[in-house]
């Protein structure tokens, strides 16, 4: 079985450092790409987690509150 080897730029199409290094920045251009296009939908996300999770708690906290509170009932004469 031969597997393809590799090729840089170095002599004997050795694998040098700055072979390397174009490689890497290619694919953090690339990452970085598809963050930027995200944050807006991300943050929509978070937006809206963030205000359920309030008027959950604000409903869970009404509700509690009325069934733990007492009724008085104040009688004339």
């Amino acid at each position: 079985m031969s597997a393809d080897k590799p090729e840089g730029s170095g002599p004997d199409g050795r694998i040098t450092p700055e072979d390397i290094r174009a490689k890497a920045e290619s694919l953090a251009g690339g990452v970085e790409g598809s963050v930027q296009s995200a944050k807006p939908i991300l943050m929509y996300a978070a937006v809206g987690g963030a205000l359920f999770v309030v008027l959950v708690s604000y409903w869970l906290g009404r509700r509690g509150g009325r069934r733990r509170s007492t009724i008085v009932e104040i009688r004339r004469g």
